[in-house]
């Protein structure tokens, strides 16, 4: 007789721990790199994870001016303040604290993200996320969100956002067919709460606490406000706050193990595919 047994899940541990790092991008917009710093190269599939947050327009107020894309998805959440996007195939909008863009740029696309504003507090995120081979080169497009179409679960002692994926009692994001199957949660504790999830063993994925701080995994690996937790194997996620409550961001996605050749804005499998995407943007074929 066959008998099959139930495994437990595993629950997934801190397999590196790291602050993130002081960056400038675009036309001098000051940031903090997550992902993507000499730090952590990357955590499969995602290429980069960048927080900005500042008071001072000087910090922020010369935006990302033009600039092309090809073979990855851009992701960007506010969480305070107002960012207008613009791009050559005529997509245009802002979004507002609480929203979010999902951009898949695909084959390529050349576009703007701006200030929608001269003072006052701009706060969020952006994540690059990979395509796999088979759709770098595919149309692009955009998912766009306001707060208000952004799923909130009720939790015993706080709250998840579910921007992407779907938690375990069923709450379900607004973005979907993303080729990584991604989750994409923003989760608030107060003091003592506790919060788990299931995550499918083939993601890759990492914490991102931007408030208070956490505990993670059996191990109970104690996570700070602006620190990443690289997650290790397993199928579960458990994470308890500490006693000033805790806010942070829990990404994942199935990883693509593929060859990754970057050139800046272009996120390719090969260094010639890098070449041809830098003749193309200057050939005026994006």
């Amino acid at each position: 007789m066959n008998v099959s047994l139930d495994r437990a899940p595993i629950v997934r541990e801190v397999s590196q721990l790291t602050p993130g790092m002081a960056a400038s991008d675009g036309a001098g917009v000051q940031l903090t790199r997550i992902v993507g710093s000499p730090m952590v190269d990357m955590v499969d599939p995602f290429l980069l994870l960048d927080a900005f947050g500042s008071d001072k327009p000087g910090d922020y107020i010369a935006g990302f001016p033009d600039h092309p894309h090809r073979g990855f998805e851009t992701v960007t959440y506010i969480l305070a303040g107002r960012m207008r996007h613009k791009d050559n195939a005529g997509h245009e909008g802002v979004i507002g604290p609480g929203d979010v863009q999902w951009m898949t740029a695909g084959r390529g696309i050349v576009h703007s993200e701006m200030p929608e504003q001269e003072d006052g507090l701009l706060m969020g995120f952006q994540l690059w996320v990979n395509l796999p081979a088979a759709d770098k080169m595919t149309a692009p497009r955009y998912q766009e969100f306001p707060a208000s179409q952004i799923a909130v679960e009720d939790l015993e002692g706080g709250r998840v956002k579910v921007i992407a994926g779907k938690t375990d009692a069923g709450t379900e994001g607004p973005v979907t067919d993303i080729s990584t199957d991604p989750l994409y949660f923003d989760v608030n504790l107060i003091s003592g709460a506790r919060f788990s999830q299931s995550v499918p063993d083939q993601h890759g994925g990492f914490i991102y606490v931007f408030e208070g701080s956490v505990n993670v995994g059996a191990d109970s690996t104690e996570v700070p406000a602006g620190t990443l937790a690289v997650l290790g194997e397993g199928s579960r996620v458990d994470v308890a706050a500490s006693e000033t409550g805790g806010r942070f961001l829990l990404i994942s996605g199935n990883r693509l193990n593929e060859p990754v050749a970057r050139g800046g804005p272009f996120v390719m499998n090969t260094r010639a595919e890098v070449l041809q995407a830098f003749q193309d943007y200057q050939a005026g074929r994006f």
